[in-house]
């Protein structure tokens, strides 16, 4: 039982950080984007 609590916890932590690079990630296409239609718009 302990084995397998720790598993679930550790597949947690791996979890999130999958999400914080993919949210990480997503931030820079917005922040580009951005970035192009300013350049657009001048």
């Amino acid at each position: 039982m302990k084995k397998l609590c720790v598993l679930l916890v550790l597949l947690g932590v791996m979890s999130s950080f999958t999400a914080c690079n993919m949210l990480h990630g997503a931030g820079q296409d917005i922040e580009d984007a951005g970035e192009k239609v300013k350049d657009v718009s001048k």
